[in-house]
């Protein structure tokens, strides 16, 4: 399970970066039914189902951010099920201005893929504001 999320996230961080083949890596590790999910009222939210709708919208995140996005994963939560909740913290520079947020990312595994991700910021208002 944490292995899964420690690939997950560093294939984020190679995606957002521009890496060299970081998409086909993301991909891997998205199950095809997958659901991302990021609430408010900014130029990311939505609710994507589908590996193409997500890939879109790591996209969408990534230009937004002019490829300075990153992402500082930190304490997780487990159970005993699929699910796994981590606690992360953001940064970018968007519009010349350096941003910081922090969020909660509820994530559904299937095997050793991804199949979903409810995304909750921990102030909405800047997260909104952040992502405008």
């Amino acid at each position: 399970m944490l292995a899964l999320l420690a690939r997950l996230h560093a294939a984020q961080g190679a995606f957002y970066a521009g890496e060299e083949g970081a998409e086909a890596a993301l991909r891997t590790l998205l199950h095809p039914a997958i659901e991302w999910h990021v609430p408010g009222r900014n130029a990311i939210a939505g609710d994507y189902r589908g590996v193409e709708e997500v890939m879109g919208y790591f996209a969408r995140r990534r230009d937004h951010a002019a490829r300075s996005f990153r992402m500082y994963p930190g304490d997780v939560l487990t159970g005993e099920d699929d699910r796994v909740a981590v606690l992360t913290d953001g940064t970018a520079t968007i519009g010349g201005r350096e941003e910081r947020w922090s969020t909660v990312g509820l994530y559904r595994l299937a095997g050793e893929r991804v199949a979903g991700c409810w995304l909750l910021p921990l102030d909405p208002a800047a997260f909104d504001r952040v992502w405008a």
